[in-house]
């Protein structure tokens, strides 16, 4: 059995999905979840929502590298759908071109038989990543109720 990847920087709302890194290599990406009941619609499939948040981890990594993880977010993610999804999912997300500040990429969703559920198309902004000590004051506003200070320019 294969081991996941860590996910660095940590993201709390991934990890608590259950989603797992399996491949992270230049311009692609692999991720993989393996739905519980409380991912599941009333239908007990796959919630649409939890699909498109696995794809948008799948695309948003594939906009990454490995060697120079610069942070992304999403601009735009058009999802098709094209069966019910269930049982372990897997979700390939491949870089389809990337500009200075922009990145456009596919992500495919396969269930356990390798047949395509959904596929989506993003896009993307690279971001500069706050400093630890800039994060920690926002969430810590965000605790307290009040809204941070913005940097003085």
């Amino acid at each position: 059995m294969r081991q996941p990847l860590p996910l660095l920087p940590p993201v709390p709302f991934v990890e608590e999905m259950g989603i797992l890194l399996m491949r992270w290599e230049e311009g692609e990406s692999s991720v993989e979840l393996d739905p519980q009941a409380h991912h599941l619609n009333s239908l007990s499939v796959t919630h649409g929502g939890v699909i498109m948040t696995l794809m948008d981890v799948a695309l948003g990594r594939a906009c990454r590298s490995p060697t120079n993880p610069q942070a992304v977010v999403t601009i735009d993610l058009k999802t098709s759908f094209m069966r019910a999804a269930a049982g372990p999912l897997r979700c390939e997300g491949r870089l389809l071109h990337r500009t200075a500040t922009m990145a456009f990429a596919e992500a495919t969703l396969y269930d356990l038989q390798n047949r395509i559920c959904a596929h989506a198309t993003g896009t993307f902004r690279y971001v500069e990543r706050l400093p630890d000590q800039a994060r920690a004051e926002r969430r810590n506003a965000r605790a307290a109720g009040s809204a941070p200070k913005l940097p003085e320019t």
